[in-house]
């Protein structure tokens, strides 16, 4: 196994990483921007307000992308089990 084949097998992985985690990332950063505004023009200085719709926004993202996420990391993982052979020898 070269350096070159470690180094595309981790990028590979950072890539699907981010990409498997960016609808749950994006879903509490919009919502808790959104939450902030209203914070900010209601003048309601709560910390816990932005926690349950966070929760509630992320958990729907879940149900909706959950087996789009699976079936990415399973991808994944089947490429990389397969090439075992290959990159051992």
């Amino acid at each position: 196994m070269t350096p070159e084949t470690v180094m595309t097998i981790g990028r590979q992985a950072l890539e699907l990483t981010l990409l498997v985690s960016a609808p749950l990332l994006l879903t509490a950063l919009v919502i808790g921007l959104f939450v902030s505004i209203f914070q900010a023009a209601t003048q309601i200085n709560e910390m816990t307000l932005s926690f349950i719709p966070k929760l509630l926004g992320m958990f729907v993202v879940l149900i909706i992308a959950g087996p789009w996420m699976i079936e990415m990391l399973l991808d994944y993982m089947r490429r990389l089990f397969t090439s075992i052979p290959w990159l051992v020898g």
